[in-house]
């Protein structure tokens, strides 16, 4: 069994491209089910993100993995192949190995370092082995790559050093505010909005403020920061709504509106600004009343999920707006009708134009070389150990089965031999004989078997394993029946 890992991210591709091979709900389940109905896939995971589709999958062999992958994805997403082949890329065993390692760390995000990123990886194995599509191979890969990327923040604080994707997102929007409600300048991600740790209230979706004491946990004063006096609408009450709803809390917003299709979500969202943050007012409204909304907010902050248009141009201008209004798409497909660049007073940052302050700089790694060459290293030192741990487990049947080999001639040995001897040989004597001839063949047995087993973690190391199948005539059906045997 092999990894295998097929995928689009915004660093190979189009924006465009990526809202259109996105993979979420129903069409994601088909394409998964359909996958894992291939001769040549066993387990498929999938992360999809604002930034990247990529699909995991434990494979029989790389061509018939990868025809399987890519033409099941075109097919469900309609992207016709030779568009897909275009802008995807492939990577196989180890370097799919790094490459979940490295996209877990934040080392492939368009912000570099951020830690959202783990939470998304997190929730991509969760869907994946509840609806049974993750095994053995996938599962080992996903918490392995969860804690490498606790490791990487842990031990390096890369994440602490930059902004995440909302904080950059509200940069970027913050200059299309201009000076904004409260006359602040522009501001810069490391400055200003930058992802804050947390303790909320029990089972508040969001992150904690720093600064909580025992006395009032979870409690904090909004501060006076680039977003002071400004009202922000946010549409969605996910993980990423929360970090949203969060950021802008502790950046000094007056109100927060959360509108979201369960309103119960959008409730307890609101609930736990109001717990979280003294000085904010928080409510939430139907997800249908949110365009009604837009003439009290500044800031719309959109990341819901959905298939389609979540507010069209038409429905922003009919809104009635006095003042300017700026939206912040962070949906993949995207839930803010393009034509609203066209309506006077508003202004739209999506995904589109984050990718492009990035390239300018805006999320690079300015800065932090010494933590992304910390965190590179962790990476290799992981993906090293991961190897060897994973080749140990895949040549354990092969010597399982050869010392089940030599136990059975050594028995077929002993019975011959106990027919030869004399019979009042006493018993003590007779196990005597029978341990001796046991412990021979154990301990000629033993280098050969840890050798295979360190030499099956080098690059080829499959090489050795298979060599030892053929000098001991070990057929794959055999070693799997005494492996199976030997757990019993």
């Amino acid at each position: 069994m092999s990894v295998l890992a097929v995928g689009l991210s915004h660093r190979s591709s189009p924006v465009a491209l990526l809202e259109r091979v996105a993979l979420n709900g129903e069409t994601r389940a088909k394409a998964v089910e359909e996958m894992l109905g291939t001769e040549s896939v066993n387990e498929v995971m999938v992360v999809s993100t604002c930034n990247r589709t990529e699909i995991y999958a434990d494979v029989d062999a790389f061509h018939g993995g990868v025809a399987a992958v890519t033409e099941l994805l075109s097919w469900h997403t309609g992207v016709p192949l030779a568009e897909l082949s275009e802008h995807m890329y492939v990577h196989y065993e180890d370097r799919a190995v790094q490459h979940l390692f490295s996209v877990t760390c934040g080392l492939d995000s368009m912000v570099l370092g951020e830690g959202q990123i783990l939470g998304q990886v997190r929730d991509a194995l969760k869907a994946g082995q509840e609806t049974g599509s993750v095994g053995r191979v996938l599962n080992d890969l996903g918490q392995r790559a969860l804690r490498v990327g606790k490791r990487a923040h842990t031990e390096t604080h890369l994440d602490h050093a930059g902004a995440d994707m909302v904080s950059f997102g509200l940069t970027v929007a913050l200059r299309r505010l201009g000076t904004g409600p409260t006359g602040g300048g522009e501001v810069t991600a490391d400055r200003t909005v930058q992802r804050l740790g947390a303790t909320p209230p029990v089972g508040c979706p969001m992150s904690a403020a720093e600064g909580d004491t025992a006395d009032a946990p979870g409690i904090a004063r909004a501060t006076s920061g680039p977003l002071a006096g400004t009202r922000v609408l946010i549409l969605g009450a996910g993980s990423m709504s929360a970090l949203s709803a969060n950021t802008v809390a502790r950046q000094g917003a007056a109100t927060v509106v959360v509108a979201n299709r369960t309103r119960e979500r959008a409730d307890r969202l609101a609930e736990c600004l109001t717990e979280a943050y003294d000085g904010v007012a928080a409510r939430s409204v139907p997800f249908a009343d949110a365009a009604a909304v837009l003439p009290e907010v500044d800031l719309v902050i959109s990341c819901t999920g959905a298939q389609g248009l979540v507010l069209t141009a038409d429905a922003v201008a009919a809104a009635g707006r006095t003042r300017p209004l700026v939206f912040l798409d962070l949906a993949l497909p995207h839930d803010i009708d393009h034509a609203v660049r066209d309506l006077p007073g508003v202004h739209l940052v999506d995904i589109e134009d984050l990718r492009r302050a990035a390239s300018h700089g805006g999320g690079t790694g300015a800065g932090r070389g010494g933590a992304l060459e910390l965190v590179r290293g962790i990476v290799d030192e992981e993906v090293n150990e991961f190897r060897t741990v994973r080749r140990a487990a895949q040549v354990a049947p092969t010597v399982v089965a050869l010392r089940a080999q030599a136990r059975d001639v050594v028995e077929a040995e002993l019975d011959r031999l106990h027919g030869r001897l004399p019979e009042d040989l006493d018993d003590r004597t007779r196990e005597e004989i029978t341990r001796a001839m046991r412990r021979v063949a154990d301990k000629l047995l033993h280098r050969p078997t840890v050798r295979v087993k360190e030499l099956a973690a080098a690059p080829d190391g499959e090489s050795y394993e298979a060599a030892l199948r053929e000098l001991f005539d070990l057929d794959t059906t055999t070693t799997a029946a005494r492996a199976a045997q030997e757990k019993a």
